[in-house]
């Protein structure tokens, strides 16, 4: 259906919700009491995306995970599925939950940038309504830009002002407007 629809799919894996069951039923589900799980992701992860890829049907993806062991995986996973004329036609995710830290968005943008294709990155997305959330979006440009700033300093990637300009402005705004068709 998302691709009928022209939708994109995003697939949030890897949480273990309402642990603590005294705590679920005096204040039901949902209600703060969730982990990161560490279930097998590879095989069912590969298996439906090929399964929707024989049929032409896979749309364009977004995977997340709450276990940052996952991170190789959802990078690599989203290199056997690009195509069909898409730039980025299938994203690794933002760091998510437990992970919207600077050590969990550093550790996602640098899985990403060894294995997949960091220029391609959408950056960060939010499904939160709340008003306050936005700030995580500035959160994530200047863990972004100090990123980048090391591996400049490093000697990592060119010390060019107008390609750098570029790579944070696309990832920060111009992709994800291009991806989500904004």
């Amino acid at each position: 259906m998302y691709h009928e629809k022209g939708w994109i799919m995003q697939l949030h894996m890897g949480p273990k919700r309402n642990n603590n069951s005294r705590m679920f039923e005096q204040l039901g589900p949902d209600s703060g009491f969730d982990s990161i799980n560490d279930t097998k992701l590879a095989k069912p992860l590969g298996s439906l995306m090929d399964s929707l890829e024989r049929k032409q049907k896979l749309p364009k993806t977004v995977l997340y995970s709450l276990n940052p062991n996952d991170y190789p995986i959802l990078a690599s996973m989203a290199g056997n599925f690009q195509g069909d004329g898409i730039r980025g036609k299938i994203q690794f995710g933002t760091a998510w939950w437990f992970n919207d830290t600077i050590d969990g968005m550093e550790n996602q943008m640098k899985t990403l940038a060894n294995i997949g294709l960091i220029s391609n990155f959408v950056g960060m997305l939010t499904d939160s309504r709340s008003f306050l959330s936005f700030s995580r979006h500035e959160y994530f440009r200047r863990i972004l830009c100090r990123l980048f700033g090391s591996w400049v300093e490093q000697g990592l990637v060119p010390n060019d002002r107008q390609l750098l300009k570029q790579y944070i402005q696309n990832i920060c705004y111009y992709n994800a407007k291009e991806y989500f068709s904004l």
